[in-house]
Parts: structure tokens; sequence; C-alpha cells
């Protein structure tokens, strides 16, 4: 059996460079590979907090590059190949090509445990591998693990086994009452979620100690790893402004796009940022952060203009040409002042509220 390899992969964005200094720091001893997907359309910060970032953790980042023996970037040797048809949120290839197969060829057929960086405060899984060699684990999360093995280890034909686990663990006077919820079978009214939290309220690291000694009798990568897992004993939850504190104190700084820029319109007075990491031109921006890089970048906002053609277009039912006329710019401008100044009366977090509900929090892959 191979050794099985610990990975990270660095989007660019906060949360995977928070992910990999946060592992330096608490878990020395953990032997992370660390690796990024160049699509070859990134933001130049993008490139800068890679560099940052391997100076900070002593170590290179292996960059992975489809298409390696293409003379184009990657994202455009595949537009080619799909005829001009930009990436969307219903046909999403540049994550298939440019950021998936890249990995998956990467580890090979070895067992790897993968982490993301999604946090506590996020409501999404992140990307999980039908692969069965590579695992996901979440550190920033109170439940660290991935939702396949919650739905293997909490199934009601599982519950005879895990009961036998629980035997070996001396939990105290807390035993108890994680018979009492272990033994109650999943329904319609009870459901996964419900369990899953009941156990960790009343202990975290006794339910990652349960699930691990779980895992250790199935085929899962951890299970084969003869080292101990130190991240049993793990019991943090961090958030959005955690993140920017880890990224701070290091050093390593917060990527430039991250940063709001103030703007006037009609006014009022507002600021917008970028939102995520990436293509320059991903196709899950919000308007205003499309309105951001035409007015922080307008060499690469052209650039993205010329990928439009034969009907298709970046956003649905307008074109980055119509975008930035006056009169529509200034519409998107306003609308999105008079939104932030409704969301900032309930306290919430300016970073928090440039993500627009419509379109969602994009490519898991791309914002690990």
């Amino acid at each position: 059996m191979n050794k099985v390899r610990h990975v990270l992969g660095i989007s660019g964005g906060k949360d995977s460079a928070a992910l990999a200094i946060y592992l330096k720091n608490l878990y020395p001893l953990l032997d992370i590979e660390y690796y990024s997907s160049d699509t070859g359309k990134e933001l130049d910060e993008t490139y800068q907090l890679i560099t940052n970032l391997e100076v900070y953790l002593g170590k290179s980042i292996q960059i992975l590059k489809a298409a390696e023996n293409s003379h184009e970037d990657p994202f455009d040797h595949f537009l080619k190949m799909y005829n001009g048809f930009l990436p969307s949120s219903n046909a999403r290839w540049c994550t298939k090509k440019l950021k998936l197969e890249p990995f998956e060829r990467f580890v090979g057929n070895d067992p790897v445990v993968s982490y993301v960086g999604i946090r506590g405060d996020e409501d999404r899984e992140g990307y999980i591998s039908r692969k069965s060699n590579i695992q996901s684990i979440f550190p920033f999360r109170r439940n660290m693990w991935s939702e396949d093995v919650i739905e293997k280890f909490l199934a009601n034909e599982r519950q005879a086994e895990v009961m036998n686990l629980l035997d070996g663990f001396d939990f105290g006077a807390q035993k108890s009452k994680f018979e009492q919820i272990l033994v109650k079978p999943l329904s319609v009214t009870f459901h996964e979620h419900q369990k899953l939290n009941q156990l960790l309220d009343l202990g975290t690291k006794e339910t990652n100690h349960l699930i691990y000694a779980f895992l250790k009798t199935t085929n899962y990568p951890l299970a084969l790893d003869s080292a101990y897992f130190p991240l049993l004993d793990n019991e943090d939850n961090l958030i959005r402004d955690d993140i920017f504190r880890i990224l701070e104190d290091s050093g390593v700084g917060v990527p430039a796009y991250y940063k709001k820029v103030d703007f006037q319109v009609g006014g009022r007075t507002s600021a917008y940022a970028r939102s995520r990491s990436g293509c320059y031109f991903c196709f899950f921006q919000q308007k205003i952060e499309w309105i951001w890089l035409y007015e922080q970048h307008p060499e690469l906002y052209l650039k993205a203009m010329t990928y439009e053609k034969d009907g298709y277009t970046w956003m649905q039912n307008e074109s980055l040409e119509e975008l930035i006329a006056t009169d529509r710019m200034k519409q998107v401008k306003e609308d999105y002042a008079k939104k932030q100044e409704k969301m900032l009366t309930k306290k919430s977090s300016f970073l928090v509220d440039i993500l627009d509900e419509e379109e969602g929090m994009g490519c898991a892959s791309c914002f690990i």
C-alpha cells in the first residue's frame, strides 16, 4: 500500500491560504503537499499570494496546469475544444478541465487526505471526489468530516456496529447520553444533521474519536494511515473574521482584491471589492464585481469582452459591453449601494453581503 498523502489546494483565495497557515502553526508534523491549479487567467494578486505563502510555509506550492503541452493558456486551449462555448453555472467545463482533472492526475491512485478551507459559518459541503482514494477534511468546521462519511456513520443499518465501537471508549458521565442519541434511528422527523449536531453538542472531540474508530473499519485513506491523526482533538469553528486575522497576523496578508474600494453614486458613498479568487472573468461574479473589474483592472475587463461572441456571454441576458454603458453602470452601482445601506442597518458584514443570492457561492473547487 502506498503512503497516505496529505494535500492542500491553494486557490489564491483567503480561506485556503489561511488554512495552510493554520495547519502549519497547529499541526507542524503533518507532511502536507501544497498545490495550485493555474488556469492562466488569474489576477496578479493570486500569484503574489502564492509567493507569500511559499515564504511563510517554507515549502514550494506545486503548480498544476491542464493541457501542459499546449502553446496556449489552459482556458484558451479548452475554449477552442468547446468551439467558443463559454462556461456557465449550468455548464462548468472550466471546473472539470482546469481544476478537477489536473488535481486527480496529481494524486493519481495514491490514498489522499485533502484539506479544504470551508469555514464554520458557511453552509456548503465543497468538493468531494468520486474517487475512493481521496478523502476530504474540513478543519475550520466543527464537523470536519465530509457528508459521505457522516452518512455512512449514522446510517440506521450501521447502528449496532457503531454501538460496539462506543463500548471501547470511556466518555465518563457523557457515555449514556451518547448511547441515547446513537440508538435513536434516523427518520423523517430526526434527520442526519440533527443527530450529528446532538453528538457534537455533547462533545466534539469524543464524536471525532468515535467517527475515526468507525473509519478504521473502512477503506477511507485515513483508515490506511498508521500515524495518529492529530485533528481529532480539534474543537475549532472558525468564521470569516478569524480567516482575515490569520492572514494579517501571519504577515502573508489579505489579497488586495478583497479590500474595499470606495465609490460614489447618486449622492451616496459605498464600497465594493471582489468576493472570490479564481479567473478574473468568473461567471459567478455579481454585476457590481464586474464593474469593480472594469474600474480597477480595465485591461482585463476588455480581455473578458473579447471572449463574448457568437451569442455567448458571461452573464445571462446582458453582455459586458452593455453593462458598462454609462446609465447601466450607474443603475447597478445605485442598486448595490442601496442594498448595502439596507444590509448595514442589520449589522451585516460587507464581505458577506457582497454575494448575490441569485448567483450563489459558485464553484467549490475555486473557493477552497
